[in-house]
């Protein structure tokens, strides 16, 4: 009440930061869920049907996985049309490459936000530290003494700016790590997925 509009400004921009943390870990922990689950699902469908064509038919459409196979495919056809010599492997390894970083940078968007919101949140609190202490000292100047009741309501205030950026930091900066490790294993399953169907185009099935 006695911060005016300095204060509220703050708590608004925080209160905007911390509600964007947590949708984006959210809705990103929903995504990589998703694709995880797809990922069990491959060896029943994918690697059981006759051909590379008809297991990426059995899974989920606009998926990681299939944007993979789909990917392979394209190269594989598109290699033949080719005026330039140039080897079958390198053309597919570098298609299916340019595949998994489409994937793994649509996985990471969103991210640099907690980064942002995990190092700047801190000292947003802290200015509305700054000037709870300062409006302190006006009033203490005003006075003419340091009384207990010209000096609390200020820095009580200064106070709970700091532990409102505190708490708006850490929950981001956790979630950026948590978030950050499920993307290095899925990027992982990946690689390897791409490095199957490299095999598979390359020994024709």
């Amino acid at each position: 009440e006695q911060g005016g509009f300095i204060a509220y400004a703050t708590v608004i921009i925080l209160g905007i930061m911390s509600f964007g943390s947590f949708f984006i870990l959210f809705t990103k922990w929903f995504e990589q869920s998703k694709i995880l689950r797809q990922f069990n699902d491959l060896k029943g469908s994918c690697w059981k049907a006759p051909s590379l064509r008809d297991g990426a038919a059995k899974l989920e459409k606009n998926s990681a996985w299939r944007q993979l196979v789909d990917d392979g495919i394209a190269a594989d056809e598109n290699h033949g049309k080719m005026t330039d010599a140039l080897e079958a492997h390198d053309w597919l390894h570098g298609s299916l490459a340019r595949s998994e970083a489409t994937i793994n940078s649509r996985l990471a968007s969103g991210l640099p936000f907690l980064a942002t919101v995990g190092a700047t949140s801190p000292f947003i609190g802290l200015f509305g530290t700054v000037v709870g202490i300062y409006r302190a000292l006006i009033a203490i100047g005003i006075a003419g003494s340091a009384s207990i009741d010209k000096v609390a309501g200020p820095v009580g205030e200064a106070l709970i700016m700091t532990a409102i950026g505190l708490l708006v930091a850490v929950p981001a900066v956790l979630a950026y790590n948590w978030l950050q490790s499920r993307n290095k294993r899925i990027a992982q399953l990946l690689s390897g997925f791409s490095t199957d169907i490299l095999a598979n185009i390359n020994s024709k099935g």
